[in-house]
């Protein structure tokens, strides 16, 4: 994309009344962002859903100098700038109405013929559903997939991690511009997500993670994907969105099934019972609805990491299991001096480093 391309298109985006549905179609009528500034009232008139409102608002020259300082960001930031109309932008995303005119991107991205999926689900995730995402990933990365998700909490982050374990290549897609990170504790994973896969936004460097911007974000995170699975969701949450934005797009839905009683197994089978899910319980469930081969790739190698280094309470956690055994995770966050829900994230923080492993009865031990 040429700069002259780039500028017209930033400020059509900042024009009152021009979302990613009216810019693709006044772009598509007369060719360009540029040519769309350049058109006279008659031409624009013309255009089905677009009125002498529309027309006036073209006339503001306020949006080129925002224009100007979101290209002063994107070249000092060396972020990669994505048009719908371009190759190099996601094929998948260009199949949807509502997809954004603009993709900014940074890292190492690569989805063309990539098997990709989005996993999603609850910022609370529980054991039941770590355990199940775990063994996903690991049974389906001898496909080498792109794993997509939104860079939260809970099943977003453990499946970036999970990915990055087995050298598989990740996205995540960001209610924010790429100028900052939320959330902030996640930042530390920026840039080896960078070095294989990276991150996706729609936002400008002026944008904050506002509420709404996630559910945007979620048309995102299911409009890249082959299909989206829900590991864990309550009954109401961003991730059963995700799942009705991935249905509206004909996109395959799956979901994880958990007991009547459980909380965070409510949205999804809720999901399965409405049939707006399939019903998955392995990886096998996964490559036969999306007629995928396991013998089409040998498993990507997985290099262990001969120096890990724990952090503080990390080292504490497993210095207290190498003197004690095997122990119950209540009992370790009494001994240690930490609340079971900063223990349940540092415990599995220290499993994907590979120093301890989770035991039947809610035990761990160290390796």
């Amino acid at each position: 994309m040429t700069d002259n391309e780039l500028f017209n298109t930033l400020s059509l985006l900042r024009i009152d009344g021009v979302g990613d549905i009216v810019a693709k179609k006044l772009i598509n009528h007369l060719g360009s962002a540029q040519a769309v500034f350049e058109a006279k009232k008659q031409q624009l008139t013309a255009i089905e859903g677009v009125g002498e409102v529309l027309y006036k608002s073209l006339q503001d020259k306020e949006v080129f100098k925002l224009a100007e300082a979101e290209m002063k960001f994107i070249q000092e930031e060396k972020i990669t700038p994505l048009l719908y109309t371009e190759k190099e932008y996601p094929e998948r995303l260009k199949h949807c109405i509502d997809g954004p005119v603009l993709l900014f991107s940074s890292g190492n991205i690569n989805l063309e013929r990539r098997k990709t999926i989005s996993i999603v689900g609850t910022r609370q995730m529980t054991s039941y559903g770590a355990d199940f995402c775990r063994k996903l990933i690991e049974d389906i990365a001898p496909l080498n997939p792109v794993i997509i998700s939104g860079f939260a909490y809970g099943v977003d982050i453990f499946a970036h991690q999970l990915a990055m374990e087995h050298n598989l290549q990740t996205v995540g897609v960001l209610a924010h511009g790429l100028n900052q990170i939320y959330p902030k504790v996640h930042k530390k994973y920026m840039a080896k997500m960078e070095e294989n896969g990276g991150f996706f936004t729609e936002f400008w460097s002026s944008s904050n993670p506002d509420r709404e911007n996630f559910v945007k974000r979620n048309r995102i995170v299911a409009g890249l994907s082959e299909a989206t699975i829900i590991i864990e969701s309550a009954d109401k949450g961003g991730s059963l969105i995700t799942a009705n934005i991935a249905n509206d797009y004909n996109r395959d839905v799956f979901a994880v099934p958990g007991r009547i009683t459980d909380k965070y197994s409510a949205g999804c089978n809720d999901l399965i019972k409405s049939q707006r899910a399939h019903l998955l319980t392995g990886a096998a469930d996964l490559l036969y609805m999306l007629n995928w081969d396991i013998e089409e790739q040998k498993p990507a190698a997985v290099q262990k990491q001969l120096f890990i280094t724990l952090e503080d309470e990390e080292q504490k956690v497993y210095d207290f299991l190498q003197k004690n055994g095997k122990e119950l995770m209540d009992i370790i966050a009494l001994e240690c001096g930490m609340p079971v829900f900063k223990l349940s994230s540092l415990l599995l923080t220290m499993e994907l480093k590979g120093v301890i492993r989770p035991l039947p009865g809610k035990l761990f031990e160290a390796i």
